[in-house]
């Protein structure tokens, strides 16, 4: 069974998969909204999070929720004392916390004294260290690759779209004036899943189908902004496309 946003962490207690999802969440909705100190003050909770995972995983018994070691510096360095399991796991991915919880204590953010302010140049590291994290989580969870581990990813960031209106399976852009590229990216933006053919040309209220293939689809397809499946008529919204919809959201 091919893996999903859904599933990609099932395998962890409900309340440990809260603690990671809610954390990586609210990093990307932080800096989504220029709001850099607590995007960087939310990198020390998702490190207390996947530290949490790891070693659960290592010990073959995940907690409940994610805690606090007493010294996260001492904690992730043993780790890498450890037997039997991937560099990945044991290294690479405790020194990257490490990187991350190094900002939020010491760069201006985790208290009074930081030899920074809290910026954009800052947020943006918390903001793909955290998404190598997550996607290295998932990629040692289900065995995949680099590449289908960040789409996976991509599926578990939680976005809204202000210019959208949505009622249960409807979605309508409320801006005037833009280009049908423009919107179907803005409908996408808050999928996690494959949007059908038909569906998306009726979320855009594109006039014609057949058009709407061969203008829109076919070239955003040929940009790698889509994946397009024309033969199950169904699409996804791919990393590039995501940035440049995001790129959209805040310009307008």
């Amino acid at each position: 069974m091919p893996v999903t946003p859904e599933s990609a962490l099932a395998a962890l207690p409900d309340g440990l998969r809260s603690d990671v999802v809610n954390s990586f969440n609210e990093i990307v909705r932080n800096f989504r909204e220029h709001r850099w100190e607590p995007a960087e003050l939310n990198g020390g909770k998702l490190c207390e999070a996947i530290y949490s995972v790891i070693l659960g995983y290592m010990d073959g018994c995940y907690p409940q929720r994610s805690s606090k070691p007493n010294n996260i510096v001492d904690s992730c360095r043993a780790l890498e004392r450890r037997s039997g399991f991937p560099r990945a796991i044991k290294v690479q991915i405790p020194r990257m916390l490490l990187a991350l919880y190094e900002i939020r204590n010491n760069r201006g953010v985790g208290h009074a004294g930081g030899d920074v302010d809290p910026s954009r140049m800052d947020a943006t590291a918390v903001l793909y260290m955290s998404k190598w994290l997550m996607a290295e989580l998932v990629r040692f969870l289900h065995e995949l690759s680099t590449e289908q581990a960040s789409i996976l990813v991509e599926g578990l960031i939680e976005r809204e779209v202000a210019q959208v209106w949505s009622d249960g399976n409807k979605r309508r852009v409320l801006r005037v004036g833009l280009t049908w590229k423009k919107q179907m990216l803005l409908v996408l933006l808050p999928e996690n899943g494959l949007v059908s053919e038909g569906r998306l040309a009726e979320w855009v209220e594109h006039p014609d189908p057949g058009r709407f293939r061969r203008d829109v689809l076919r070239p955003a397809h040929k940009e790698k902004l889509i994946d397009f499946d024309e033969v199950n008529s169904s699409i996804r919204l791919l990393p590039p496309g995501v940035a440049e919809a995001e790129s959209l959201v805040n310009s307008l």
